[in-house]
């Protein structure tokens, strides 16, 4: 469909990495509604798209966007399946922040601390 980018690689190196041109009827209706998409609120892919186009642009945010609609269509025809949004879309620094977090309650687990022993008062 000409939405995934064409990476050319010769002995290691990185020659062209840009998304074919051409269009097609499906390219065009996926782009249009990613589109439509990046002007809603608070959705999965809104945010997804949101995140893509304050890095690198809205029209590559479009592209990208499209793309994944084009791969969720692609698994609910092959495998069947209704669309099931992740509940929370966690980049790579909220992962990290929650790794982060579920260490130190182990920690704190391990080592058998109370409030009461960092200076926090139960009343």
């Amino acid at each position: 469909m000409r939405l995934a980018p064409n990476n050319k690689i010769s002995g290691g190196k990185i020659l062209s990495h840009r998304t074919p041109k051409g269009s097609n009827r499906i390219k065009t209706a996926l782009r249009q509604a990613a589109n439509a998409i990046g002007n809603l609120k608070d959705t999965h892919l809104s945010n997804f798209f949101r995140k893509i186009a304050f890095k690198k642009g809205r029209q590559v945010a479009v592209s990208a966007t499209a793309r994944k609609l084009a791969v969720i269509i692609w698994n609910m025809v092959t495998k069947k399946q209704a669309y099931k949004p992740s509940t929370e879309y966690l980049f790579l620094d909220q992962k990290r922040k929650m790794g982060l977090v579920k260490r130190i309650k182990k920690q704190i687990n391990k080592f058998d601390i109370k409030p009461e022993d960092l200076g926090f008062s139960t009343s």
